[in-house]
């Protein structure tokens, strides 16, 4: 740990061997800046579907009451509407790694897109549930793609010491498109809404002819050339590559030699641990009750006594978005596994408060008690889990899988999100499996703060440990 914090300590980007003097720092700096600004344009336009994810996810609750009343849906019809997102989504997550790995990170972000205009437009100009629910799920095979592309093609851009804070914006701008869909849909008709759902998949589709291929994956599919010019173009003009242009290649070349990846090969020795850990991770993320309670906070702050569920959402909403950004914030500092505790723990405690609230309501402990316990739990609740539950799994997912497994597991991991997400939302209220999830952080869930995507793998896999830990 002490050798990874002094390897975080060290400066973003090494200057070109030879430079010294008071001359070249200033194109040093300025070759710095210029490496920054790429790889924050580049999260950028690769966060606009994240955002896309957002507001899809938060689109059907504000339209119920337009889209059930315009198109005379009954509420079965609308509960198939709403489900069938996340039926999408799961099968966009099966092809998602097999997508990125063979038309590279930028064109599946491309495709996801194409598919969420499709489906938005669709949603838009329906007028009856078939074309409204195609178009949903096409929506959701969109963001499926997005969920595994976007959190992958971040953390094979960034300097190791930068990776985890830009990889959680993923997160973050989830929960902004959310958000904002929520506050919109109660001001805007729900067709205007769907309009308003394809402008961030535009604005991606633009951005994508302007930013780099990750460097990873054209280091694997041979593309030297154009793998060794989006490297200096992410790390600046004037900044040395060699060093992790050699450590991509000596990494990459090594599982050339390898059989062709298969979903089977996944359970194999050498990558269990990982398989072990992303799986892990996403079923306990999803497990831990999250989509119950989002789903469900407006119902709960009703039967715990409030009038109206409204003001309850909007705090959450307050809450939720700045606790993303300190998460953000801390995810480079702190490390991934303090982080995950934390909000472990702070989950607990949330979901703990909200069941007092409704013994406190049966057993009338004290006027308006039961409102505050409810209030202040899911508040709770929400915060800690977009402290670091809500992101890190993915970027943990991003970080662990080496480059030629990273498509079947991207794939399997996906799949297994969505899934959970799938049983939670509609087969429970509450799933309390809080412990399990820190002794599972504690035990098997390695820290990556610090460390390049290959030292992280070679650590997963005892047959690849020996070329960087001698």
């Amino acid at each position: 740990m002490e050798h990874e914090d002094q390897e975080a300590q060290k400066p973003l980007l090494a200057t070109a061997a030879g430079s010294s003097g008071g001359g070249r720092r200033g194109d040093a700096s300025a070759a710095s800046s210029s490496s920054i600004a790429v790889v924050v344009t580049s999260t950028a336009v690769a966060v606009a579907g994240s955002f896309e994810f957002g507001i899809s996810v938060g689109y059907s609750s504000p339209s119920q009451p337009g889209i059930m009343r315009d198109l005379n849906l009954s509420l079965a019809e609308y509960s198939v509407f709403g489900s069938i997102l996340t039926i999408g989504a799961m099968l966009g997550a099966i092809v998602s790694g097999t997508v990125a790995d063979r038309v590279g990170r930028r064109s599946a972000m491309a495709i996801s897109d194409l598919l969420c205009i499709l489906g938005y437009l669709l949603i838009t100009f329906s007028q009856n549930s078939w074309w409204l629910d195609i178009g949903r799920l096409s929506t959701g095979c969109g963001i499926g793609l997005l969920s595994y592309v976007v959190p992958v093609y971040i953390s094979e851009i960034t300097p190791k010491n930068l990776r985890g804070g830009f990889a959680t914006v993923n997160q973050f701008m989830i929960c902004c498109g959310a958000s904002l869909a929520y506050v919109l849909g109660t001001f805007i008709t729900w067709r205007t809404l769907a309009i308003i759902g394809v402008a961030p998949c535009l604005l991606q589709l633009v951005g994508l002819l302007v930013i780099p291929e990750s460097p990873r994956w054209l280091a694997r599919f041979g593309h030297l050339g154009e793998f060794e010019a989006a490297l200096q173009k992410l790390r600046g003009k004037g900044n040395d590559i060699c060093d992790e242009a050699a450590e991509i290649k000596d990494f990459t070349e090594k599982f050339q030699h390898l059989p062709k990846s298969k979903m089977l090969d996944l359970f194999q020795k050498d990558y269990i641990h990982a398989v072990t850990v992303g799986v892990g991770l996403m079923v306990l993320q999803q497990f831990g009750g999250v989509n119950a309670i989002c789903f469900y906070a407006s119902e709960i702050f009703v039967s715990a006594g409030f009038s109206s569920g409204s003001t309850g959402m909007l705090a959450m909403v307050a809450v939720q978005i700045p606790m993303t950004g300190l998460g953000v914030l801390l995810m480079d500092k702190s490390g991934r596994r303090p982080l995950l505790m934390v909000s472990a723990a702070g989950t607990c405690l949330g979901c703990l408060l909200v069941g007092f609230s409704f013994l406190a309501k049966e057993g009338h402990w004290g006027k308006d008690l039961n409102i505050w316990l409810a209030l202040t739990g899911i508040l709770i609740f929400g915060g800690s889990f977009s402290l670091g539950m809500g992101g890190i799994p993915w970027v943990i997912m991003s970080e662990i899988f080496p480059i030629n497994m990273k498509g079947a597991a991207g794939s399997l991991v996906t799949l297994v999100s969505w899934l959970g997400s799938w049983i939670v939302s509609y087969a429970f209220n509450f799933l309390l499996v809080w412990n399990s999830y820190v002794v599972f952080v504690e035990r098997l869930v390695p820290e990556t703060k610090g460390r390049t995507l290959e030292e992280i793998q070679a650590s997963m896999s005892s047959s690849l440990t020996s070329p960087f830990h001698k």
